[in-house]
């Protein structure tokens, strides 16, 4: 199912589109995907039609919602390289992965029946976060900031612990913690 237009959208609407998914990643991190679609719009500070318009079902929300979090967190990786030291990048990256984490535990059940059947649903996600991880490790191993024997693989499972972590109202802030622990180990002994 895509939710991308064919033809590029007049600025206007691209802008309501893109307020559109960031109230639907918060409302969903916030509250599941069983948040009404007129309280995205409202969020979104648009109506009900054109959320409609971009949208025409909750799966097609859900599923470009789920989308612009992955495509946002893999874009995040060179922006953080320009502003900052290379190991302090990855850690904000990190910090930027729980929100996305956040986002996707709200829409879990959805993307699981969205993904039914579909083998290819998630691996473009794997590619880009994988991608998004190795550009931050490459630039950390070449200015010797983090461990030489880390790649990509290894912050994928070590962050997967998060995901088996109770949703309560700490959640947040203990897999901040709990990858925070885990940064101090990248740079332990370099």
């Amino acid at each position: 199912m895509s939710t991308t237009p064919d033809k590029p959208l007049r600025a206007d609407a691209q802008r309501n589109r893109d307020k559109l998914l960031a109230a639907a990643s918060d409302a969903f991190a916030e509250c599941g995907t069983d948040v009404s679609l007129e309280a995205v719009a409202k969020r979104a500070g648009v109506g009900i039609g054109t959320l409609y318009r971009h949208f025409p079902t909750r799966d097609a929300l859900v599923e470009a919602a789920y989308r612009a979090e992955v495509e946002h967190l893999a874009q995040a990786a060179p922006e953080l390289l320009a502003e900052h030291s290379s190991d302090e990048a990855l850690a904000l990256w990190l910090d930027r992965f729980v929100e996305y984490a956040a986002a996707k535990r709200g829409m879990l059940e959805a993307l699981r029946s969205l993904s039914a059947g579909r083998e290819d649903f998630f691996a473009g996600t794997r590619v880009q976060i994988g991608g998004a991880l190795t550009t931050l490790l490459d630039a950390a191993h070449a200015d010797g900031t983090i461990r030489p024997d880390v790649d990509a693989a290894d912050i994928m499972r070590a962050t997967g612990a998060i995901w088996a972590m109770d949703a309560d109202e700490d959640w947040q802030a203990n897999a901040r913690k709990l990858l925070a622990l885990l940064m101090d180990g990248l740079r332990a002994g370099v």
